[in-house]
């Protein structure tokens, strides 16, 4: 007998059985049954909770298929910079940090989201605009990116930046006519800042990620693709982290875990393989970059930018190579950031020369990607590779990542905040950035998400997004290159299916159907008949996981 039975609601289901579903029970955290009122009705048990709909919308669970979890709860706890209109702007919110925190060394000032793009002056912040309001205090602010970041003179000098400091492999330090860093630190260049910043205690990492998984659920969200931002030790600190609170039974968020990819071997030589450990929490697989970013003008192009350069690549793409047949080989497929067109056109030729390699080796031919010496068996993976951001390409490229069995990991919420900067730096080539229809007409997996804290992680800015593409005011008014719209079906199937694909669970995630987990959230609108501008004022209602409530606003109370 059922536990939990929701009745009186309109389950999108994704099941082409139970198109007309109006009920759904769950019994033991999974979906007993799927049907109509009565039928569904019939099976409560001693003591379930019966929930009335109110004929809502239910959907799936929603899961972000490209997160940077344990950097968002922490930002959260961080000056706050996202969508502040102007340099003054970000400059007065640093001014309020400024009254609250001691001078010195010891206590930064840390904040991120801001972006110039849409500024009446469209410059980058430089140390300047921040030594103007905080002398007396180390400052760094990431970019909406975070493949930028600015510090002011303080955070420069304890971090040892000076004018003869080189720029690192895969970053530079901006200077100015005299040769002085202006501030400004670009992909690598960031790490030596990063190297002096005060560290946050377990307990605060926990109690920070406790929190933004209570926010999550408040969004909707029951699971996400948890990616690197930094380097080995963060990858160990955010895995340390997930198995504290699991321990503790705290983790209600299904969490496919990315690790850094120079972690690589130690997986291998451990004997890991992407999908080990239960329902809660799984390793992923292996997360590289091939460039940078737009703002930063580190994505890497096949032309240059409009205001100069082309942008540079972060890992050799032999590397890569070696990355993706290895991993393949031990079980672990990768996910590899490529935002630029010469990027993704490399990695799509890398793909392309490996992906065969890779299969004969799974039947048993020769060209095993691990040396002989090993002895590893070859372990022949059933998650797919996946290219992470696609951002900018070209159309015949686009239709490449389909046939090659890529899942294209993308974020809708993006193009919102990228229109004018596009337009900016590439022009017409703009055409294919973002060119979601065209990957899903090729044939590619789409798994959604949001890069979130380097946009909002709300499923319903990035739904929305997808479907208009228009900023959340209606503009532009026909949307931005209209003809890669997605609908609705389609944009929620990125946040339920494609992402349960791209993580080898569709036998349990992705859909209402019986046996899987029960994972749900009911609407406060039903965003398939609603005009699509009001989709991005969706509120959920309840968030269910695991069959147990873990959100209500109280309306079904």
């Amino acid at each position: 007998m059922a536990d939990l039975i929701l009745f009186n609601g309109k389950f999108w289901t994704q099941d082409p059985r139970f198109p007309e579903a109006t009920a759904v029970a769950v019994q033991a955290g999974r979906i007993q049954a799927v049907g109509g009122d009565a039928e569904i009705k019939a099976l409560v048990g001693p003591g379930a909770q019966v929930i009335d709909l109110g004929g809502r919308r239910v959907l799936p669970g929603l899961t972000d298929a490209h997160f940077h979890f344990q950097g968002w709860a922490l930002s959260r706890r961080e000056l706050p910079l996202a969508g502040l209109s102007s340099r003054q702007a970000v400059q007065e919110a640093l001014s309020k940090a400024v009254q609250t925190t001691p001078p010195g060394g010891s206590q930064w000032i840390k904040g991120q989201g801001w972006n110039e793009t849409d500024w009446p002056e469209p410059r980058l912040l430089t140390r300047h605009d921040l030594d103007t309001v905080a002398p007396d205090h180390p400052v760094i602010l990431w970019r909406s990116d975070l493949h930028l970041a600015t510090a002011n003179t303080l955070a420069l000098r304890l971090a040892g930046i000076t004018a003869e400091t080189p720029d690192p492999p895969a970053g530079v330090i901006d200077r100015d006519a005299a040769g002085q860093p202006t501030g400004v630190l670009r992909y690598q260049a960031m790490e030596r800042v990063d190297a002096v910043l005060p560290q946050p205690t377990e307990a605060e990492i926990d109690a920070a990620m406790r929190d933004a998984i209570a926010e999550a659920h408040r969004l909707g969200l029951t699971g996400v693709h948890d990616f690197r931002i930094g380097d080995a030790a963060e990858s160990r600190g955010a895995f340390h982290a997930w198995q504290r609170l699991h321990a503790a039974g705290e983790l209600s968020l299904r969490v496919w875990m990315m690790f850094d990819g120079t972690l690589l071997d130690e997986a291998i030589a451990l004997g890991l393989r992407t999908g080990f450990g239960d329902d809660r929490l799984r390793i992923g697989g292996a997360k590289y970059f091939a460039d940078g970013s737009l703002g930063a003008r580190t994505a890497w192009m096949l032309e240059s930018y409009n205001d100069g350069g082309s942008g540079l690549p972060v890992v050799p793409m032999a590397d890569l190579a070696n990355a993706i047949e290895r991993g393949a080989a031990a079980g672990l497929p990768v996910g590899i950031h490529a935002i630029g067109d010469r990027a993704i056109r490399e990695l799509l030729d890398v793909f392309s020369e490996v992906l065969p390699r890779v299969a004969r080796s799974e039947t048993g031919h020769s060209g095993s990607a691990l040396p002989q010496s090993t002895n590893l068996p070859i372990y022949p993976s059933p998650i797919p590779h996946r290219i992470e951001h696609v951002q900018h390409s070209t159309r015949q490229d686009l239709l490449r990542l389909g046939a090659l069995g890529l899942v294209a990991s993308v974020q809708p919420i993006h193009l919102v905040d990228d229109m004018a900067l596009v337009e900016r730096t590439v022009g017409e080539r703009g055409r294919w950035a973002y060119a979601f229809r065209t990957l899903l007409d090729s044939g590619a997996v789409l798994a959604l998400g949001s890069d979130c804290p380097v946009a909002s992680p709300n499923p319903f800015w990035g739904i929305h997004a997808a479907v208009t593409r228009q900023r959340r005011d209606g503009t532009p008014a026909e949307g931005w290159y209209p003809e890669e719209r997605l609908t609705v079906a389609e944009a929620v199937a990125g946040y339920t299916l494609g992402s349960a694909y791209a993580s080898g669970q569709l036998d349990r995630l992705g859909s209402i159907t019986p046996g899987k987990l029960a994972d749900l959230v009911v609407l406060d609108r039903d965003i398939f008949t609603v005009p699509p501008k009001e989709i991005a004022s969706t509120q959920p209602v309840l968030t269910i996981f695991d069959g147990a409530l873990v959100y209500s606003n109280g309306l079904l109370q």
